[in-house]
């Protein structure tokens, strides 16, 4: 490992980012336009349904369960579904064993779903929360920065590397001393450091705008971070390990970045999702990028309470490098 020749392809990596216009502008302000133009479509209260946390939900069998226009989402740990009442992620809780229901006095939905829920019920037994509401803006945030995160690191490595292929430039770099460790390394690292840089501008930018809700701490949301572009990173460099082609790489990059846009949380919750999506959902790296950010965010998560999801992305981090590094070639297309 030459630190120099290192040096030298991060740095030239780098100023390639920077220098190209187009490709900083997106970075910059496609996040930013999102955001903006959600604030403004899912601004206000209204609601067309309403959503009641239920304890042991499997095991009711009360005939309010079946109200129409009613979504009923199950929670095992009371504390837990009492901090999305408090943030305003449902509208009321209910525990039907020990007949106790939960309201939050500062949500309206909260008021009229109680409502609803005297109609059948009057001998359960009130109790109260309170706590910051939470705008679709300050939720959907991890995902939009995810989001964001994910294209950069997929098509900011794997397109890359298969330009530089196409173009012959890994050859000519197969010729110095400049080891396939080393050039690897260097768009990883140059690429984290890019990706990094422009999430916190970003962020730090839109911040001043909303006022984002924040409960935990920012280097936790480093932590995650880090992580998470890491295991992106590594996933568009074992996409791009063999190919030449770059309406090939166009097509697989796209085949990898859009079922995880789709379902790995960025634009609604998968609570109440079938088992089915909530597994395939596991095995993308973005869905426990923005699951650990967002409990950071919203919850005042810390790393040990999202340790599972800092687990498997250390996991897929690890295999997609290796099968990448094993699969990578200078000039050869599979």
């Amino acid at each position: 490992m030459n630190l120099q020749r290192f040096f030298a392809v991060f740095k030239a990596r780098n100023i390639e980012f920077f220098r190209d216009r187009s490709s900083l502008g997106w970075n910059l302000f496609f996040p930013v336009l999102m955001l903006v133009g959600l604030s403004f479509i899912f601004s206000g209260d209204g609601r067309p349904s309403y959503k009641i946390g239920v304890i042991e939900l499997s095991k009711v069998e009360a005939p309010f369960i079946q109200t129409r226009h009613i979504e009923f989402i199950g929670y095992k740990e009371v504390e837990i579904a009492k901090s999305k009442l408090a943030n305003h992620s449902i509208d009321l809780l209910i525990d039907f064993a020990k007949q106790t229901y939960w309201v939050n006095e500062q949500a309206p939905n909260s008021y009229l779903a109680e409502k609803i829920f005297l109609a059948e019920n009057q001998s359960f037994i009130r109790q109260q929360t309170q706590g910051k509401k939470i705008r679709y803006v300050d939720w959907v945030l991890p995902g939009i920065l995810g989001m964001n995160m994910m294209f950069s690191c997929l098509f900011g490595v794997g397109y890359v590397i298969v330009r530089y292929r196409k173009n012959s430039v890994l050859k000519r770099l197969k010729a110095t001393p400049l080891s396939a460790f080393e050039f690897v390394s260097a768009q990883l690292l140059s690429r984290l450091f890019i990706v990094l840089f422009m999430s916190c501008v970003v962020y730090i930018g839109c911040n001043l705008f909303f006022d984002f809700y924040m409960l935990g701490h920012y280097f936790d949301l480093l932590v995650v971070g880090v992580l998470g572009a890491f295991s992106l990173i590594t996933l568009g460099l074992l996409v791009a390990s063999r190919s030449k082609s770059e309406e090939l790489i166009g097509g697989l990059l796209n085949l990898t970045s859009w079922p995880m846009m789709l379902m790995s949380g960025v634009w609604f919750s998968l609570e109440g999702a079938p088992n089915a999506v909530k597994v395939l959902a596991d095995f993308f790296p973005l869905t426990h990028l923005v699951a650990g950010a967002r409990k950071i965010i919203t919850e005042g998560a810390t790393l040990a309470d999202i340790s599972y999801h800092l687990g498997v992305l250390v996991v897929m981090s690890t295999v997609f490098l290796i099968l990448g590094a094993y699969l990578f070639s200078w000039n050869t297309e599979r």
